[in-house]
């Protein structure tokens, strides 16, 4: 309930009066000052757990693609890698169509 609130005040910019609308609609009630104060200490967290998943990334990239098996079927499997080695995405394909993958 309380991750949902904050959620959706950083997310969409919207007012406490109108969260607490939302709430009730759903069958919660909450004061527009405890909203305030979930806000205020549950959103410096969420943010430190949003920096670490989504870090920023470099201007150099490459795409590696890799036959794997699966379940005994091959497969490929095509990777964009940065330059310090981390996985940006990923797609995983039964026929070879490197452009559609790129």
């Amino acid at each position: 309930m309380i991750t949902f609130a904050v959620g959706y005040y950083l997310r969409y910019n919207i007012s406490y009066r109108d969260l607490v609308e939302m709430m009730r609609d759903r069958g919660i009630f909450v004061h527009h000052t405890t909203l305030m104060r979930w806000v205020q200490h549950y959103s410096p967290i969420m943010r430190a757990l949003w920096r670490k998943r989504h870090r920023r990334t470099s201007k150099s990239w490459r795409m590696d693609e890799t036959y794997i098996k699966i379940k005994g079927q091959w497969n490929y499997l095509y990777r964009a890698i940065d330059d310090q080695g981390l996985t940006l995405d990923f797609q995983l394909r039964k026929k070879r169509d490197f452009n559609s993958a790129y």
